[in-house]
């Protein structure tokens, strides 16, 4: 069957639980990947970079949501890339666009990449986090917070790399 590159948002601490488990989960699992909603958005862009781009920035976003909903995170985005079955993806651009959910527990073996910010980002990150949610209320300066945060590129690393992560070896 056909795979699908999605983007599942994380933070520092559920890469300590895909250590621990080695599978991100419970399902359903809301992620983010190149839906028709999100090629029809981009209509002038048939480029497939672009496409996973947007993609990729949508889950860094979520991210930012799940490290101001959770006082204990690390102020550091965290996208975790892996490609799954189709069957196991069901496209919800009704929840917005590049909304994807995913029905099962996604293996450490389907993960392709894990991104991370770097020290840098740290206090931008922070100032996001807690601003997130007045920014999608519309707040300018909230909104200005983000903005400053998604100016900072997240660093790739292998998934070979996870323990490295985890334990903080490299940042």
């Amino acid at each position: 069957g056909r795979f699908m590159r999605v983007y599942l948002p994380a933070t520092l601490s559920s890469l300590a639980a895909l250590r621990a488990t080695e599978s991100i989960g419970p399902a359903p699992i809301t992620a983010f990947a190149v839906t028709p909603g999100l090629r029809e958005w981009y209509v002038d862009d048939e480029d497939l970079e672009e496409l996973e781009y947007a993609a990729f920035a949508e889950a860094a976003r979520a991210s930012l949501r799940l490290i101001g909903a959770d006082p204990g995170a690390a102020p550091r985005r965290t996208v975790v890339s892996a490609d799954l079955p189709d069957a196991q993806v069901e496209v919800r651009d009704d929840l917005d666009r590049g909304v994807v959910r995913i029905g099962s527990a996604v293996p450490l073996s389907a993960v392709a990449a894990i991104h991370v910010d770097d020290a840098d980002a740290v206090d931008a990150v922070a100032a996001a986090a807690a601003a997130i949610d007045r920014a999608d209320l519309g707040d300018d300066a909230a909104q200005e917070a983000v903005d400053d945060a998604e100016g900072f590129e997240l660093s790739w690393y292998a998934p070979q790399e996870l323990g490295d992560l985890v334990d903080g070896a490299h940042y």
